[in-house]
């Protein structure tokens, strides 16, 4: 999949989408590789969805796919490359990024523009929960998962939203961060995208969609601190999405640049080295992904194309 880098609504209204990714699209540097050919084991396959942004990986061989305009969850295997609804969503959710508790089986989604999260059970396909972020400007656009709950990103505003979850699985009070320095710049049309915990989960890492940078940020105080890839603050991502981290490998999704880009993060996460790059014909602005057993599984969101269908998931070996 990976090729060696050489060097240092509410349904959402279909036009909507369209400016927001003509928007992105026209005030990215670029500062990451070329496309680099075509990966030959990258492979594709199709998901029954009118739109796609946010996917998760389940136990097993199974993931989860949010359909962004409805909110509807479908299910799947990659192994039988097939997905189908799971969740009918009521009307007006929205499903951006989402993430899977493997522990109490319960899988949060982002609510993008209507400022909501939501909580599912992943045996029943039951709503557990509906959380309202907040009231202010919204695209709640993505989650991660420590082990005391879940953090969401706002691309509309500089604050990250916390909802705690005990050790039992109980669902808590939702608790707003309001972030300081370079990662609370809200001067982009998206800004904080994609979000991680960090391997010893007291560290959160963003991606800022519109600078193309990679932040720290402390989940107490909500200060931020860039992370400098290739050590060089000139080197930008091109519309940095989704984030996957394994360790400290850690895959950005650069959706308007067709790319995955595979990075490695130094032990006290101040620089980000790029190792590798997948600039597969097979993407269409890719938004998130899932690592799954060894297999990277990448949703294809089309931003920017038009409402091209169908949607697809791209397979990629991560070990390469």
């Amino acid at each position: 999949m990976f090729r060696e880098h050489a060097h240092a609504p509410l349904r959402i209204r279909p036009f909507r989408l369209a400016a927001i990714g003509l928007a992105l699209l026209a005030g990215f540097s670029v500062g990451t590789p070329a496309a680099l050919g075509t990966p030959p084991s990258d492979t594709s396959f199709t998901i029954p969805v009118n739109s796609a942004e946010g996917i998760a990986a389940g136990p097993g061989m199974t993931f989860y796919v949010g359909e962004l305009n409805s909110g509807d969850i479908y299910r799947g295997d990659i192994g039988t490359e097939t997905a189908r609804l799971f969740i009918d969503a009521p009307a007006g959710r929205q499903a951006v990024g989402m993430k899977v508790d493997l522990a109490h089986q319960l899988l949060f989604v982002a609510g993008g523009t209507t400022g909501q999260a939501y909580v599912y059970n992943t045996l029943t396909g039951g709503n557990v929960a509906a959380f309202q972020l907040t009231s202010g400007p919204a695209f709640i656009n993505d989650v991660a998962l420590t082990n005391d709950g879940a953090w969401f990103t706002n691309s509309a505003a500089a604050e990250l939203y916390f909802v705690p979850v005990s050790p039992q699985g109980q669902l808590g009070t939702v608790r707003t961060l309001h972030l300081s320095g370079p990662a609370a710049d809200t001067s982009s049309s998206f800004n904080l995208n994609g979000i991680l915990a960090s391997p010893n989960g007291k560290t959160l890492i963003v991606d800022h969609t519109g600078l193309g940078t990679l932040y720290t940020v402390d989940p107490i105080t909500g200060a931020s601190a860039r992370i400098l890839v290739n050590g060089d603050p000139n080197t930008l991502l091109t519309s940095p999405d989704g984030l996957v981290l394994q360790g400290h490998t850690m895959w950005v999704m650069e959706n308007f640049a067709n790319r995955v880009t595979r990075l490695a993060l130094s032990a006290d996460l101040s620089t980000a080295t790029i190792e590798a790059s997948d600039a597969s014909p097979l993407f269409q602005s890719p938004s998130t992904a899932a690592l799954i057993g060894n297999t990277l599984a990448v949703v294809n969101s089309q931003f920017g194309t038009g409402a091209g269908t169908p949607f697809e998931i791209v397979l990629s070996d991560a070990r390469r």
